[in-house]
């Protein structure tokens, strides 16, 4: 029997891209069983827009934005637990996948020889067209390694962890190791939830062939002393949730002094990189400690929904 996929998308005042996502999805080589969108309170034609275009689309309101966090949460337990789909394809509202990048995932799965029971996600390769950037997997070795392919030939990349947008993650295994947590809001939710799985005993896999256009952030080149880098802008309240949500992730699942020696010169390197090239530097900085206090503490909960002040 073929294994049934459901899509779950979250959006947020999407109404200017989602349309090029849905018709990507439509057009997919191997057909979804269902489409599902998790509206996090959108307050322009998002809703419209999927209601009149994409009929067959199923949507979840929450009423609120919930975050990347709540709005995973919420779309992974209907497509698990009530619809009870084998595999659940993640996206963000920004990302657009090829019209093969589902089944080079599922052609990725059959490739393992035999790993495939323990194989709890499988991603593609994440690429910023516009500069081009790609965002390959990550090992976690008290610090993050770059993870590399043995031989030319190999299909799939085991690593430790991955972006959420384009993730392939197995229905039976959500119900094992349990939700994404809402309480994160946002950044972190899906390194956090990677581990998880790793800690579970779970493989991920990054399929090498597998592709999906993705932008992280607003990177722009920037140069100094003669070097050129890429620098991503973060709003200050952004700052809170993925320094909060680091500090916490890292004291739950690697609690050693090697671990906390390179989360703090990671932290000094991209409070450097604020002052240097951050637009918002005061208020950036500022939430940048709050968050690395408030995670020390294991404060979480939704704290701002946007600037503080909007909570």
């Amino acid at each position: 029997m073929s294994a049934s996929i459901a899509s779950v998308t979250v959006v947020f005042n999407a109404e200017k891209i989602i349309g090029r996502q849905m018709l990507a999805l439509r057009l997919q080589s191997r057909k979804l069983e269902e489409i599902v969108v998790v509206d996090n309170g959108s307050t322009d034609g998002t809703v419209a827009i999927l209601s009149s275009q994409f009929p067959e689309v199923k949507i979840l309101q929450l009423g609120a934005n919930m975050g990347v966090g709540g709005a995973f949460a919420a779309g992974l337990e209907y497509a698990t637990k009530q619809k009870q789909h084998d595999w659940i394809w993640l996206l963000d509202d920004d990302s657009v996948p090829t019209a093969h990048t589902l089944r080079k995932l599922l052609e990725g799965l059959t490739s393992v020889n035999g790993k495939g029971e323990a194989l709890a996600m499988l991603a593609p390769v994440p690429v910023h067209s516009d500069l081009p950037l790609s965002y390959p997997g990550l090992l976690w070795r008290n610090g993050w390694r770059a993870a590399s392919y043995s031989d030319e030939y190999q299909k799939v990349l085991f690593v430790d962890v991955v972006i959420s947008s384009g993730t392939l993650v197995r229905g039976d295994i959500v119900l094992d190791v349990g939700l994404p947590r809402s309480d994160f809001f946002m950044d972190f939710v899906d390194f956090e939830y990677c581990l998880r799985l790793r800690k579970h005993g779970y493989q991920i896999g990054v399929v090498r062939d597998s592709f999906l256009d993705h932008a992280i952030g607003t990177p722009r080149k920037v140069k100094l002393l003669g070097f050129s880098t890429v620098w991503s802008d973060h709003a200050p309240y952004r700052e809170f949730y993925l320094w909060r949500n680091y500090v916490y992730t890292i004291g739950e699942y690697s609690p050693n002094f090697k671990s906390w020696l390179f989360v703090f010169r990671r932290f000094l390197r991209h409070g450097l990189g604020v002052v240097l090239f951050g637009r918002k530097k005061c208020a950036c900085l500022t939430m940048m400690f709050r968050g690395l206090v408030d995670g020390w503490r294991g404060r979480l909960g939704i704290r701002f929904r946007g600037e503080p002040g909007n909570a």
